[in-house]
């Protein structure tokens, strides 16, 4: 029961970007397609999980005083590896996203989740916990990424949902649309948490 609670915590008691706040910076950059925001929540998912069963492994074998640039070589490992990946089994996401893979090193869901959970739990809880916040994070990525397609181009994951007649939100798939979607469904989030 403990297990499942690490896991489901991460979509929406302490989901990382409408409850916490992190990892805003890739949130309002990417999310303009669905396409977009599937990659980067999977790509930060893998990370997340690799990461924290590495750093939960390892925690007793790193002083203190290297704490975090051990925790940032093991996170830079991991978003090497998907950088690679998708960069050659996805070559069309990886254009998209670009300078966000490499980014994944910086982001603060992860490094806080391996300073805060991975470092002080064991392997499992850690595994479910990565898996729980990074979903959690793909979920709210897609969320984002899905209102801002259909208002923005009329369709979702490239196919077209809305009338030929629809005339698109243009600021919808520019960045203050990022802000206002997210901004009002944060809001939404609050309204219903009380």
């Amino acid at each position: 029961m403990k297990l499942i609670s690490e896991f489901s915590k991460g979509f929406i008691k302490e989901n990382p970007v409408f409850v916490m706040a992190l990892g805003l910076c890739p949130t309002l950059a990417v999310t303009s397609s669905v396409q977009n925001a599937i990659g980067m929540g999977l790509a930060a998912t893998f990370v997340l999980v690799c990461s924290n069963l590495i750093i939960s492994i390892i925690k007793k074998l790193i002083p203190d005083k290297i704490r975090i640039p051990s925790y940032i070589v093991v996170i830079a490992s991991f978003v090497t590896i998907v950088d690679m990946v998708m960069n050659a089994y996805f070559p069309a996401i990886h254009k998209n996203l670009g300078l966000f893979i490499p980014l994944i090193v910086v982001n603060c869901i992860i490094l806080g989740r391996a300073e805060a959970f991975a470092s002080k739990n064991n392997v499992i809880k850690s595994i479910a916990d990565g898996l729980g916040m990074g979903l959690g994070f793909t979920l709210a990525l897609i969320v984002i990424g899905g209102i801002r397609e259909v208002l923005g181009a009329g369709q979702f994951l490239g196919h077209p949902i809305l009338p030929a007649t629809y005339k698109p939100v243009l600021v919808a798939i520019l960045a203050p649309g990022a802000f206002i979607v997210m901004g009002l469904l944060m809001g939404l989030m609050n309204k219903f948490k009380k």
